[in-house]
């Protein structure tokens, strides 16, 4: 329904200046709403189980790990209808798709990292939950899902490149829509960055395993 309220507005009501601008448009929505889902979610999931923790001892970190992988599975059904639309929009499968896959699990991990980091902290600053929705919502803006990199000046390009999600996007574009091949370069840094992250969060869970209920009693 999401995909389906953009590809109306603006592939009938406001018409862009770039080609196949829907396609391009339901690339970066379909892989944004899955990692916005699992960090807007998934930063809760600790803190929404205290009723829970009181009643049977489960490791805390299981609370992220299963949201991360119900929202992974919702993903999946909507990535799947994205490839379908894809095709009959005449667009084909090539050799590139071989990468599709890495480009899935990076995207996995990096979310992952985030999702953790913040279910071990919101528990002690519960309203960091809303401030993480207006961070999700800024950044929704700075992500290239709505505008093509070369709409952004040379001077501030570096700048734009540093976000891991334009990066993982324009990955996703250059399989499904151009069919070549994703900056390998760039989505091993984020995997690399993404594993220390999952790491540390969770360390910082296992670390106030014992914690966590008395905080939200």
């Amino acid at each position: 329904m999401f995909m389906t309220v953009f590809y109306v507005f603006f592939g009938f009501l406001l018409p862009y200046s770039t080609e196949n601008y829907v396609p391009f448009l339901l690339v970066g929505l379909t892989s944004w709403q899955w990692f916005k889902s699992c960090l807007s979610h998934g930063s809760e999931t600790i803190l929404g189980g205290h009723s829970l923790m009181q009643q049977v001892h489960l490791p805390k970190i299981i609370f992220p790990i299963i949201l991360l992988l119900t929202d992974t599975v919702k993903f999946i059904f909507i990535f799947v209808l994205l490839l379908i639309f894809l095709w009959i929009y005449g667009y084909g499968i090539d050799m590139p798709y071989l990468a599709l896959p890495g480009v899935l699990i990076v995207q996995l991990l990096f979310s992952t990292a985030l999702t953790f980091l913040l279910a071990a902290i919101v528990p002690f600053l519960p309203d960091l939950r809303f401030v993480v929705e207006n961070i999700l919502l800024a950044v929704f803006f700075m992500s290239g899902i709505f505008m093509d990199a070369n709409i952004v000046p040379e001077a501030y390009r570096h700048y734009y490149y540093m976000n891991p999600i334009v990066n993982i996007i324009e990955s996703y574009r250059n399989i499904l829509m151009h069919n070549t091949w994703p900056d390998g370069s760039a989505l091993l840094i984020i995997a690399v960055i993404s594993l220390i992250g999952i790491w540390l969060g969770a360390r910082l869970i296992a670390r106030f395993e014992y914690v966590y209920p008395k905080v939200m009693i």
